[in-house]
């Protein structure tokens, strides 16, 4: 299941609650367009503001809703107990994959993340994906960890978080990475304007925010990508570019939220308290981007 275009839908929220009905919608158009997996309770799904009943009932609903197509879901809390009892509440729930990244109040150090990883995928019938998100949990992974985790049982995938700027050095860190990780291990890449050229140097799949949304210009981008049509990808990130600009200044978050606010995808607003989407002149400027934007659609 890790390979390809994985999407990361929103989990919107009405007072603190899921707004089932649009979150099931944003599941059926995944599932229309044929993406490769669904990442359900993503960052990008708020994982981390639901309490452990919330994200059972949604996995349930993503399961229940992705017919065929595999659904990974995250394990991710402070207490690694509760690790634990979330995997098994999202095995329970159907679930193809977990995504785990080292959440914790406390920095960690490399030997705790290694420890974190050994337990949870120990008690694992499903395959882990590691999640290098250090912008969020502040934890920076060195390839040397990464590979030494891809070798723990049940793990199956690694979603980085960053790559170099420079072209050469992303295609020998991707290179480096898919030589030395496990067999059957795949490296994919997250962070959308970066990731059609994560995927040129190499990486198996996109763990997309843009393909929760806009599933169908996500696709094409992957295949090309994955195809390394370097010209039609190309052609297609760089039409993304007036989008781009506002994760920059915004991060994906609450640029894909306002975006499927303004579409109608959800109600508005959507985010967990205190997040707020964009307002005011931003959130206009973002409108008129996505009218003429309206390829994506």
């Amino acid at each position: 299941m890790f390979k390809g275009l994985s999407a990361f839908p929103l989990t919107p929220l009405v007072d603190g609650e899921i707004e089932e009905t649009s979150f099931v919608s944003l599941i059926e158009n995944l599932v229309d367009a044929g993406v490769n997996s669904i990442g359900a309770l993503g960052s990008t799904g708020n994982y981390a503001y639901l309490t452990r009943e919330q994200r059972f009932r949604a996995t349930r609903l993503a399961v229940s809703a992705a017919a065929d197509i595999p659904v990974m879901t995250s394990i991710g809390n402070v207490s690694t107990e509760e690790v634990l009892r979330l995997a098994e509440d999202a095995q329970k729930a159907g679930v193809s994959g977990v995504l785990l990244a080292p959440v914790s109040y406390q920095k960690l150090t490399a030997d705790e993340v290694f420890r974190l990883y050994d337990r949870v995928t120990a008690e694992l019938s499903v395959p882990l994906c590691i999640y290098d998100n250090a912008a969020t949990t502040g934890f920076e992974f060195t390839d040397e960890l990464l590979i030494a985790l891809s070798y723990l049982n049940n793990v199956g995938s690694i979603k980085l978080g960053d790559l170099p700027a420079d072209w050469s050095a992303a295609l020998k860190r991707v290179g480096s990475l898919k030589n030395r990780v496990d067999e059957g291990v795949t490296v994919g890449i997250s962070g959308d304007a970066q990731s059609a050229s994560g995927m040129i140097a190499g990486c198996d799949v996109w763990y997309s925010v843009l393909g929760g949304l806009f599933p169908n210009y996500s696709m094409s981008l992957t295949l090309a990508a994955l195809s390394r049509d370097e010209s039609e990808t190309h052609q297609l990130n760089t039409a993304l570019e007036p989008l781009w600009v506002f994760y920059r200044r915004h991060g994906s978050l609450r640029v894909i939220a306002t975006a499927a606010e303004i579409l109608g995808a959800v109600p508005s607003p959507c985010l967990p308290f205190p997040l707020q989407t964009l307002i005011g002149q931003e959130r206009s400027a973002l409108e008129r981007t996505l009218e003429r934007l309206d390829f994506l659609a």
